[in-house]
C-alpha cells in the first residue's frame, strides 16, 4: 500500500501560526521594555545595601549593609520631610474629596444657569497644565502671605477638575428612580448626596485619591518654588538639596535616601495591587 499524501497546510493554520508569533513577539517586547524600566531600581538597590566601593561595579560576594540608611537618616531631616508630605498629601485629598463631590453633585443632578458653560470651563482646566500657572499661582500666594507654607502648597490643587469630570459621569449613571425613592423617605440633598451616590462612587473616590496621593507624594515643580525652610520642605524636595548640597556624588547614600523617599508608595502598589487595578478598571480609566 502506498502512503497518503501529505495534507497541504490551510491558510487557518498559518494565520494561527501567525498570531502565535506575534503574540510572542508582544510578549519578548513587554518583558524588555519591563527590564529596561526595572533597572534603575535595582541599580538603586544594589547601591543601597552595599558600601560605596561597590556602587559602580557588580561583585556577588560584596557584603551587605543598611550604613547607608542611617547615614542618610541622620544626614537631613528626613523625618521632618515624610511629616511635611504626609500632611500635605491627607490635607489635599481631605479638601479635593469634599469640593470634587459636592461640584460632580450639582453638574449631574441640579439645572441652573451657566451649568453647560462652567462644566466646559472645568474641562478647559484638564487642557492646561499645572506649570503654566505657576508665576500667577506665587503671585497669588505672595500676596495672601502663604508663601513657604503647607497650605500654599496645596492650595492651586484642592479644586481638582480631573476629580470633578470623574464624579459628574458617575453621578450621571444613578437611576433617578434611587432618588425618588430617598426623597420620599424624607431625605434632603445632602443626605442623598451622603446615602445614595457616595457609597455607589466608592471604586471612583479610591481611583482618585490613589492618583492624587502619588502625584502630590512625587510632586517636585511647585513645591521647590514656593518653600525655603526645612519646615514646609516636602520629600522630593528634600531629597533634591540633600543629593546637591549635603552628599556630592556618594552615590551608595543618595541611593539609600531616594529608595526611603520612594518606598512607601512603592510598598503600597505591592501590598495593594490588585485594588489599585481594580479601582481604575472599575472607575472607566484607560
Amino acid at each position: 500500500m502506498t502512503a497518503a499524501p501529505a495534507r497541504p497546510r490551510t491558510g487557518r493554520i498559518d494565520l494561527m501560526e501567525s498570531r502565535g508569533f506575534d503574540r510572542v513577539l508582544e510578549t519578548g517586547a513587554a518583558w524588555v521594555l519591563g527590564l529596561m524600566w526595572f533597572l534603575p531600581l535595582i541599580y538603586a538597590l544594589w547601591t543601597a545595601f552595599h558600601p560605596s566601593e561597590y556602587a559602580a561595579r557588580f561583585a556577588p560576594l560584596a557584603p551587605w549593609t543598611l550604613e547607608n540608611f542611617v547615614n542618610a537618616w541622620n544626614a537631613a531631616p528626613f523625618g521632618r520631610y515624610f511629616l511635611n508630605t504626609t500632611l500635605l498629601c491627607a490635607m489635599i485629598l481631605a479638601v479635593q474629596l469634599v469640593l470634587v463631590t459636592l461640584a460632580a453633585y450639582a453638574f449631574a443632578r441640579f439645572e441652573f444657569v451657566g451649568r453647560d458653560l462652567a462644566f466646559v470651563l472645568v474641562l478647559v482646566q484638564l487642557m492646561i497644565m499645572p506649570d503654566v500657572l505657576i508665576v500667577e499661582n506665587y503671585q497669588t500666594l505672595r500676596k495672601l502671605g502663604l508663601i513657604d507654607t503647607l497650605l500654599g502648597i496645596g492650595l492651586p490643587y484642592m479644586a481638582s477638575a480631573f476629580g470633578i469630570f470623574l464624579l459628574r459621569q458617575t453621578f450621571k449613571t444613578v437611576p433617578r428612580e434611587l432618588d425618588e425613592a430617598a426623597r420620599i423617605e424624607g431625605c434632603g440633598f445632602l443626605k442623598l448626596l451622603w446615602k445614595v451616590y457616595v457609597p455607589l462612587a466608592k471604586p471612583i473616590y479610591i481611583a482618585f485619591g490613589l492618583v492624587s496621593v502619588s502625584y502630590h507624594w512625587n510632586n517636585f515643580l511647585w513645591p521647590l518654588i514656593v518653600t525655603n525652610s526645612v519646615e514646609t520642605r516636602p520629600l522630593t524636595v528634600g531629597l533634591q538639596v540633600f543629593a546637591l548640597v549635603d552628599q556630592g556624588i556618594d552615590w551608595a547614600i543618595i541611593c539609600a535616601a531616594t529608595l526611603m523617599t520612594s518606598g512607601p508608595l512603592l510598598i503600597a502598589f505591592l501590598l495593594f495591587q490588585r485594588q489599585f487595578v481594580q479601582s481604575f478598571i472599575r472607575a472607566g480609566i484607560r
